[in-house]
């Protein structure tokens, strides 16, 4: 099977000491590709994330020698990843679509194993970093959020941050990218039932440039986490979940006041101690919860009226 159209998307931030040589390399790549029949032709799309230092004049001279194969897209100011990400998809015309991060720690040498994976039958291959060339203050908090990755969505992937991926074109259209979910688009597309493949990949170490991780990026990616949890289990009935915590809440009450009530009949005196204070606030709690959970699923249902929750591969 040979692919008619490769795509690779790259968002970019100040790396106008990586751009040139990255995109040397992607070339490279895709020629031995061509030449090896796995793909026909090639693209390259570099979304300039609202960089402050060269990065956008060394596009544009790279533009001047590459008309055909090279697309840039300038971003007004710094919008963030997913918002690249989306831009570049909505951009690409390939059949497959590569994604990598801009600061040659992806190696895309790499390309040829993933695109042999995806030929298995996958639907999107990601690249597993096994030897990272990273600190210590990144290497653990990313295991910490693999580890809960797993046991939420199940996907198994051994690193969620791989920004090397592969993805066939049928994935990007079934994409909803808000937020900063680019975290999680391979967990997003497990969940959407799509098959999702994983490689090893070479990592380098970062030559030029400054990491773009911080421990905000590290805490927002743990609550990124918990709400693809919440909605691949409930974002179209809400209500069971908020439902379940409001009566939760009414059951301890209950259970406060029938232990307060035979409390009181052995030492003859009821009094309104903090136990019983706890179990009134859990009634008024659990009430909230109940109609929260009311409104979001008006909310979700108004929602999925023009949406939809499942995913077609094929109609017979």
């Amino acid at each position: 099977m040979r692919f008619n159209l490769l795509s690779f998307v790259i968002p970019v931030y100040n790396e106008e000491g990586n751009v040139e040589q990255l995109y040397r390399e992607i070339k490279d790549v895709s020629l031995k590709l061509i030449n090896d029949k796995e793909i026909k032709n090639y693209e390259v799309i570099f979304v300039n994330d609202g960089s402050r230092d060269r990065t956008q004049v060394i596009l544009e001279n790279l533009k001047k020698k590459e008309k055909n194969k090279l697309r840039i897209v300038q971003f007004r100011r710094n919008f963030g990843q997913t918002a690249s990400l989306k831009a570049g998809f909505e951009l690409s015309r390939g059949d497959i679509i590569a994604t990598l991060d801009g600061d040659l720690q992806n190696d895309p040498a790499d390309m040829p194993k993933l695109i042999h994976k995806l030929k298995e039958g996958y639907d999107v291959v990601s690249g597993w970093r096994w030897r990272r060339n990273d600190s210590f203050g990144k290497r653990i908090p990313s295991k910490i959020i693999n580890f809960l990755r797993r046991k939420l969505i199940g996907d198994r992937l051994h690193d969620y941050g791989c920004a090397l991926k592969l993805y066939r074109r049928e994935c990007v259209k079934d994409l909803q990218l808000t937020g900063e979910l680019h975290r999680y688009i391979t967990g997003y597309l497990y969940i959407k039932g799509y098959r999702v493949g994983e490689v090893k990949t070479n990592h380098r170490p970062r030559i030029s440039g400054k990491t773009k991780y911080s421990f905000s990026r590290g805490t927002n990616g743990l609550l990124d986490l918990f709400y693809l949890k919440f909605w691949a289990t409930f974002s179209d009935r809400p209500l069971h979940f908020f439902g379940r915590l409001g009566l939760y809440q009414w059951i301890l009450a209950v259970i406060i006041v029938i232990e307060q009530i035979i409390k009181a009949s052995y030492i003859r005196i009821l009094t309104f101690g903090p136990l019983l204070a706890l179990a009134s606030m859990l009634v008024v709690t659990g009430l909230l919860f109940i109609i929260f959970g009311f409104l979001s699923e008006t909310m979700s249902r108004i929602y999925f009226k023009n949406e939809r929750k499942y995913s077609i591969k094929k109609i017979y």
